[in-house]
């Protein structure tokens, strides 16, 4: 367990850019028609709802996740995203995903969550940001405004 603690935060930063990979994929081909085009059918409009605001949402913020920039605000809203899916979408059809076909909404639901829970992890480019606040040693610096 000792290798797996000290490659927790890799392992957690590798695991999070290959969801958000995944998911901006799955938004890149339903905007733009690439990589198999659409799942249910056409390219939506600009505007139609769900469907292109899903695609946004998937392209967005499977990005910003994928990137580590605001990864924990953007993981949540992936993670309702596709909470929304699956309950409005899948769930009517049936009880468990593997019936509905809703094993895709619910896995990307927990996994965003999980991301949200327990942070970015490694290289995420949102903590190269925070650096500069933390040099110094671990020493704070105040700024009072005159």
């Amino acid at each position: 367990m000792g290798l797996l603690d000290r490659c927790r935060d890799h392992v957690l930063g590798l695991y999070r850019m290959v969801v958000g990979l995944l998911f901006a994929c799955h938004g890149v081909a339903t905007l733009f028609d690439v990589l198999g085009g659409p799942g249910g059918g056409g390219v939506p409009e600009v505007g139609q709802w769900p469907s292109w605001w899903a695609a946004a949402i998937q392209l967005v913020g499977g990005g910003l996740v994928m990137l580590g920039v605001g990864t924990r605000s953007a993981a949540v809203v992936c993670s309702g995203s596709m909470a929304y899916a699956y309950f409005v979408r899948h769930q009517p059809d049936a009880l468990f995903p593997i019936e509905n076909g809703g094993e895709a909404a619910a896995m990307f639901c927990w996994s965003f969550l999980l991301v949200a829970a327990l942070g970015p992890g490694a290289w995420a480019l949102g903590s190269l940001f925070g650096r500069r606040e933390r040099a110094g040693g671990g020493e704070r610096v105040r700024v009072i405004a005159a």
